[in-house]
């Protein structure tokens, strides 16, 4: 009986190409769904980096807000209170805020 379980039926079982259209397909919906996504992201990213500039507003990963007060090729000094200044990798920038009005101090 248990013998009976494992003989191939007579139906057929699909074909390789199918396999591989399936393949094709889960690949493809795998690439637009997370792939394709991320490397648009870290692109916008790579490019505010790029583009920071002095009296630039931005919170860093760990989450300190402050303005850039100095830019080196790979770091920025930021200042986040009176006389508080931070030197930190430019990668570290998480996000720029809009420009607003300049405050007066």
């Amino acid at each position: 009986m248990l013998a009976l379980a494992f003989v191939p039926s007579g139906e057929g079982g699909g074909s390789a190409a199918g396999t591989l259209i399936m393949l094709a397909m889960f690949v493809a919906i795998f690439y637009l769904l997370l792939i394709r996504p991320q490397r648009q992201q870290q692109k916008r990213h790579q490019e505010m980096v790029k583009d920071l500039r002095r009296g630039d507003e931005v919170a860093t990963i760990g989450g300190i807000v402050g303005k850039i007060i100095h830019v080196k090729d790979d770091r920025l000094t930021i200042k986040t209170a009176e006389d508080t200044r931070l030197v930190i990798e430019r990668d570290k920038v998480a996000r720029k805020f809009a420009a607003g009005p300049e405050e007066e101090s």
